[in-house]
């Protein structure tokens, strides 16, 4: 019934988070979305966003793909069904509350090629020890990506779990310009060999940042 009516209005439900504040699932036009009090989490603009950086990248050389800031899922479902994705994803998010409606509301479920862990992404990748294909980071609360992802520490430790020639996605900023700090990781990936390329507005409104390994 709330799909068919949210053809004629938007039907919202609220739900407090923790970490993320007020979190809004609402139905808009047959769709279920995610959002906060000023950004889209999942299945609306960030969806399409990061198609955008996807769209980009061979997934055929990709087997594992590590997925930092799960939102509702919307990326794993444009990786499953756009681009018809079967390997491994593992997902870290900080947020319990964000997982329950990941798994609830928009029906992602664990499995063999899925693994999902509630943890903070920092913490995760000061101990993680795998490496990756791929790396997507998605990490937002509301509108800002919180410092930590913008500094160097961090992002030695994305290279440390970036395979050889492997890839990384980096939903970086809302920003009209690009922040100093934003500007200061995009050099460190240049200065490491890595082809990085800076996609400004997309979708009207982010940067993405997409750099291979060489």
């Amino acid at each position: 019934m709330s799909k068919l009516l949210s053809y004629l209005y938007p039907i919202t439900k609220k739900i407090q988070s923790e970490f993320s504040g007020i979190l809004e699932i609402t139905w808009y036009n047959g769709k279920k979305h995610l959002n906060t009090k000023n950004a889209n989490y999942s299945y609306g603009s960030l969806q399409r966003i990061l198609k955008f950086g996807l769209e980009k990248i061979d997934l055929k050389k990709v087997n594992s793909i590590l997925l930092l800031g799960l939102g509702g899922g919307s990326v794993i479902e444009t990786l499953r069904h756009d681009f018809s994705y079967a390997n491994h994803i593992t997902a870290v998010d900080i947020d319990p509350t964000v997982i329950e409606i990941a798994k609830n509301e928009f029906n992602l479920k664990e499995d063999e090629h899925l693994k999902i862990i509630c943890e903070d992404a920092l913490l995760f990748m000061q101990l993680n020890n795998q490496q990756f294909d791929l790396i997507i980071i998605d990490l937002f609360i509301d509108v800002d990506v919180p410092k930590q992802f913008l500094a160097i520490p961090f992002w030695n430790d994305i290279l440390g779990a970036s395979a050889t020639n492997g890839t990384i996605l980096f939903n970086a900023s809302l920003d009209k310009t690009k922040s100093n700090a934003l500007n200061d990781v995009i050099e460190f990936l240049k200065s490491h060999m890595y082809h990085t390329e800076v996609f400004e507005k997309v979708n009207t409104t982010n940067t993405l940042v997409l750099s291979k390994g060489l």
